[in-house]
């Protein structure tokens, strides 16, 4: 347990399909996340090249892509080409871990955890308290996502890498709209921004100790009740279900079709 709380490093031959696993970026500012399936393989969620975390603004410009880095040539392995990468794709160990400048070091995401194991793990996105459920079943949803291209557009906010993985694991999603995702990181993010900026216990002290107290506790609270496995506004969703409420139906295609006809021949001149 005390390796676990200091480090959740994992080596290969460890590995076990259905498995969350994460490899840090850009100086372990963020991580990415995705779940091995197997063969030395890893299905995950990216966006295309050059926007891992898909903010859409110039921030971009300073993170590394989720893809490999820009190459000439297609892995040999995987077939992994960086360029035009994007939503649900799988790659090699080798693919995930160096791609967007990944320190290399391989990383197992913790499910089912204690509330103090929690606790004790101070930066978000490495754990969770919610149960995971079988491999079998982790690794079948993933592959039908991979197949089927049904868990949506990328969002940094609602849905990223992270929140990809831990729905393949346990298979929620947030009902509610006005929230962040399932990721630990942003839930990890948003409740250090709340507990220096927004608290009202900071002004029950003057010192720097206890400032330190109130805030750490702050964070704490925030990081917990934001947690997936803590959540009441999370639903446990088929993956078939997730992919149809994802994809337009055939009927939706049809209409946006004809609309699409309707005004381009209502824009032009009569013959």
């Amino acid at each position: 347990m005390a390796a676990g709380v200091l480090s959740n490093r994992v080596d290969r031959e460890d590995l076990a399909a259905g498995d969350h696993i994460y490899s840090w970026r850009a100086a372990y500012l963020y991580a990415h996340h995705g779940i091995y399936v197997g063969d030395g393989m890893v299905i995950h969620f990216t966006r295309a090249a050059g926007y891992e975390i898909g903010t859409g603004t110039f921030l971009d410009s300073f993170l590394f892509s989720s893809s490999s880095p820009a190459a000439a040539t297609t892995c040999q392995r995987c077939g992994h080409l960086p360029q035009g990468r994007e939503g649900v794709v799988m790659s090699c160990l080798d693919c995930f871990l160096h791609g967007g400048g990944g320190s290399g070091g391989l990383y197992l995401f913790h499910y089912a955890v204690s509330p103090a194991f929690f606790l004790a793990k101070a930066r978000g996105g490495t754990c969770t308290l919610a149960a995971s459920d079988p491999g079998h079943v982790v690794v079948h949803r993933a592959r039908y996502l991979l197949d089927k291209g049904g868990f949506g557009a990328y969002s940094l906010f609602k849905n990223n890498c992270e929140d990809f993985a831990i729905y393949c694991k346990t298979g929620l999603l947030v009902q509610t709209a006005f929230s962040v995702g399932r990721s630990g990181q942003l839930a990890s993010l948003t409740a250090a921004f709340s507990a220096v900026a927004s608290s009202p216990l900071r002004f029950l002290t003057t010192s720097a100790g206890g400032l330190a107290l109130v805030t750490t506790g702050m964070y704490c609270v925030g990081r917990y009740v934001s947690d997936i496995g803590v959540r009441r506004d999370v639903i446990k969703v088929p993956v078939q279900t997730l992919v149809v409420q994802a994809t337009p139906t055939a009927m939706e295609a049809e209409v946006a079709a004809a609309a699409g006809a309707v005004g381009v021949g209502a824009s032009s001149p009569a013959c």
